[in-house]
């Protein structure tokens, strides 16, 4: 039997205990608090790749969504965007202004391969998460070396490696044509399709080389065809893509044309190309084409729908950056669910290491997401897709 004074101590301590677990239980670092989490993100708003600000307005529109349903965990989402004109000066300049100014919690969904390794040392020195970047270097997917960076889609070298597989099977004997930006992000796509394609390599028969500002890549495409190339890469973002497939069309060269995933956008790529121009041209598919038939009636995409039409209601949902900003969105949601109220950035990046089988809808089926301290790679499920002239195919 307790004395009555020990039992009451006892009563009270009770009372108390779940009281101080759930205070105790509340953890926050900058940019986080009972009331939000502040996101910080940097993309071309304006510049040669303002195709791709598509992505930040579909984020933006998710967050929203999210704050007027309650937020995550009962804690409003502040997503400031700002824009780089995809310049890794900018970029810099203004990641610092949202880490040290406006105080964000995390650095978030941005985009190109030259603005993220720009930004990359300061962020991983501040231990900010730089989470699920819109590039796929494979340095992106490094932990030992950058603990606080992680990319989302397909690696570059993963999906060139997935073309040199489709190539060999489909025309063992191609005459392999590259044209790539002339940066870590075309070198990557380039070096990953030499490796995958191992002593057939020789078959590429021209690799050609353009700067990102460039105006045109007519003499490039020329080059690539006086070389007897049948089968032609497009290691480039969506300007360059969409002019190169015309150009082909031009010259009466009708090569197999393999583009870049982050370029599969019919309205950014493949409508400006001409889309009777852009038959056949193939892709490694990860994310569900919402012109496609198949999914128009598909219940996980709905929420997606009907986001859009009520914060973004001028957008042509035709174009797959809206439903990749989404699909990035609902990853960085799942990483913020899981973390509680423990919202330091130290859990933030264990929640993003600690992804295991999480379906998100706008993939493909079969694509589940797992990720773990030593494996930083997001999105790794690719299927090869054709376009047909209207929306991509399975092949």
């Amino acid at each position: 039997m307790h004395h009555p004074i020990q039992r009451r101590a006892l009563v009270l301590a009770l009372a108390a205990a779940p009281l101080a677990g759930r205070t105790q239980a509340k953890k926050y670092g900058p940019g986080t608090s009972d009331t939000e989490i502040r996101i910080g993100q940097t993309l071309p708003y304006s510049g040669p790749a303002s195709a791709y600000a598509q992505l930040g307005r579909a984020e933006a529109a998710h967050f929203k969504f999210l704050n007027d349903n309650g937020g995550i965990n009962g804690r409003k989402i502040n997503f400031m965007s700002l824009d780089d004109g995809y310049a890794p000066p900018k970029a810099v300049e203004l990641t610092r202004k949202l880490v040290e100014q406006d105080e964000v919690a995390l650095i978030f969904g941005v985009l190109g391969t030259a603005v993220n390794v720009g930004t990359r040392r300061y962020l991983n020195q501040k231990k900010v998460p730089q989470l699920f970047i819109s590039a796929g270097s494979d340095t992106f997917a490094q932990p030992e070396q950058f603990p606080w960076t992680m990319g989302w889609q397909p690696t570059l070298r993963a999906e060139a490696r997935f073309y040199a597989r489709s190539i060999l099977a489909e025309r063992p004997d191609a005459k392999i044509g590259v044209l790539y930006q002339d940066d870590d992000f075309g070198k990557e796509l380039l070096a990953g399709l030499t490796d995958g394609l191992g002593d057939k390599a020789k078959q590429i028969v021209s690799a050609q080389s353009f700067q990102a500002t460039d105006p045109t890549v007519d003499s490039q495409l020329i080059t690539l065809k006086d070389k007897g190339a049948d089968t032609l890469m497009l290691f480039a973002y969506a300007r360059h893509s969409a002019q190169s497939i015309r150009k082909a069309a031009d010259l009466r060269w009708q090569p197999d044309i393999y583009l870049h995933l982050g370029s599969a956008s019919v309205s950014a790529t493949l409508a400006p190309a001409g889309l009777e121009n852009a038959t056949k041209v193939r892709t490694a598919g990860f994310i569900k084409d919402i012109t496609d038939p198949q999914w128009a009636k598909d219940p996980d995409l709905a929420p997606f729908i009907a986001t859009m039409k009520k914060y973004q209601p001028d957008a042509n949902l035709d174009d797959a950056l809206y439903i990749m900003g989404w699909a990035i969105a609902l990853t960085l949601e799942q990483v913020l669910r899981q973390c509680g109220d423990d919202l330091t950035r130290e859990n933030i990046m264990r929640q993003a290491a600690n992804l295991k089988e999480w379906r998100n809808p706008a993939l493909l089926p079969g694509s589940l997401i797992s990720t773990s301290p030593t494996d930083f790679r997001v999105v790794e499920y690719m299927k090869l897709q054709r376009f047909n002239g209207k929306t991509w195919a399975f092949v």
